[in-house]
């Protein structure tokens, strides 16, 4: 390709340093960024792997969707299913996400939100009576998984904490050795990836039942009826259950991260929750149609800049491309490096916003987001033809859960614990988030929820 520089290389030759490397070094990418520059190409445990940062480099590769597939890990592609929408391209792909995308539309949306109002009262009722310690991290893994299996799919209680159990088993292995050893998170994740979809076959049973007695479905699943393949057949259950699997995923596990994230932030930063309460005070709750909230818009955003919840996305490039300048031949696994791009900005774009602080992007600082133009690129739900299923339904829980909680509760944090994050499968506190709670006002569920801002 004319003028385009040659692809820079670390040189590793199996990959095994690189990938000890990259699993116990949180800024592994971020060093090579700043030695082989925003494109360069290393090894993973014998896998090629380009990675990339930064709003050029990433925009290149997100306007070539002609040009790039879908990739994973095997041991991401073995869990979720040959089936899975996440491991098709093309037509099978498109077709897969037309039906399950039902579900995240903006009239579902309409349609889940006073039952996740409902969870969050629950989750505050809850809080406001406890006398004890409180593992956060657990009580936000339990909210967002209850707002897929419960608000979505319609599950009851019962069903919702069995099918937790073995979720949880199942999105620990998603990254790592897929190894079927007797024993192993591996295998112990595909014994459960079983039950999970017998689980799922017999929800898609029941719902079929009750829309055949002519009883009303909760949650979304009637949204999925009519749903057609790529030759406009109806999908299979087999296939349909997969793709189930796929979206408790994709709403479920960055929802959690954030949310974890997003309370440790709160606890942490000691001038964020004054500046951030002068705009809670002016919302009620439940929320009504048009309440603006820019400050907490910009909290969210600033916490998934500096964690996002899915550390990078993959492609895989089906013919040469040009990012930032830098050939990437035909047949290379391309990943985006979200983490490090989210802590770079060009000199070009530092100039244009007059920022020449070296450090401020290490800063937790959400007044950056208000500015017009703050010269990041930012993807923390994947970006292009891919974008996270779950984005819609993911902000919507974080925005309806932070006012709620932060209107309703006061948090302190219990000393001696490790706020450190444990990053895979997404970023969470160590310790669990251990506080204590006190009630700020009476939980209340007096009035309409309507659409929130």
């Amino acid at each position: 390709m004319v003028n385009a520089r040659p692809l820079p290389s670390t040189g590793a030759v199996t990959g095994v340093v690189e990938a000890l490397s990259f699993l116990r070094d949180a800024d592994f990418a971020q060093r090579r960024f700043e030695r082989y520059g925003n494109v360069y190409q290393t090894r993973l445990l014998g896998q090629s792997m380009v990675f990339v940062r930064g709003g050029a480099a990433i925009n290149d590769l997100l306007a070539q969707p002609d040009a790039t597939e879908g990739w994973w890990p095997e041991s991401v592609r073995q869990l979720l299913g040959n089936r899975s929408l996440a491991n098709r391209n093309g037509s099978d792909h498109k077709a897969r996400r037309r039906v399950v995308g039902q579900l995240f539309s903006a009239a579902a949306l309409r349609r889940y939100s006073p039952a996740i109002v409902g969870l969050v009262d629950d989750l505050v009722g809850e809080l406001q009576q406890s006398t004890g310690t409180i593992a956060l991290v657990d009580r936000m893994r339990r909210f967002a998984f209850a707002v897929i299996a419960t608000v979505v799919l319609g599950l009851d209680e019962e069903a919702r904490d069995a099918l937790f159990t073995d979720f949880e088993i199942w999105t620990r292995a998603l990254f790592s050795v897929p190894l079927a050893i007797p024993g192993s998170p591996f295998a112990r994740a595909l014994a459960a990836r079983t039950r999970l979809l017998g689980r799922l076959q017999q929800v898609l049973a029941q719902a079929r039942q009750s829309a055949a007695a002519g009883l009303p479905l909760s949650g979304g699943l009637d949204l999925l009826s009519g749903g057609l393949d790529e030759a406009g057949l109806p999908l299979t259950d087999d296939d349909l259950v997969e793709q189930l699997l796929l979206l408790l995923f994709a709403g479920y596990e960055t929802t959690a991260s954030s949310l974890s994230c997003l309370m440790l932030a709160v606890l942490q930063e000691p001038d964020l929750l004054p500046w951030l309460q002068d705009e809670l005070n002016g919302l009620s709750w439940p929320p009504v149609a048009e309440q603006a909230t820019p400050r907490l818009n910009a909290v969210v955003l600033e916490v998934m800049r500096l964690n996002p919840p899915v550390g990078g996305f993959f492609r895989r490039t089906t013919r040469p491309v040009v990012l930032e300048g830098v050939e990437v031949p035909a047949g290379c696994v391309v990943q985006v490096a979200l983490a490090a791009s989210n802590r770079y900005r060009s000199t070009a774009a530092s100039a244009d916003i007059g920022d020449d602080s070296g450090d401020d992007l290490e800063r937790f600082r959400p007044q950056r987001h208000l500015a017009a133009d703050d010269g990041l690129t930012l993807l923390p739900f994947g970006g292009g033809e891919r974008v996270c299923l779950g984005k819609a339904l993911a902000e919507l829980e974080i925005r309806l859960m932070a006012v709620g909680l932060l209107k309703q509760v006061r948090f302190s944090l219990e000393p001696d614990q490790d706020l450190g994050l444990q990053l895979i499968p997404s970023p969470s506190p160590r310790s669990g988030l251990l506080v204590m709670a006190q009630a700020t006002q009476p939980s209340s569920r007096m009035g309409t929820p309507g659409d929130p801002a």
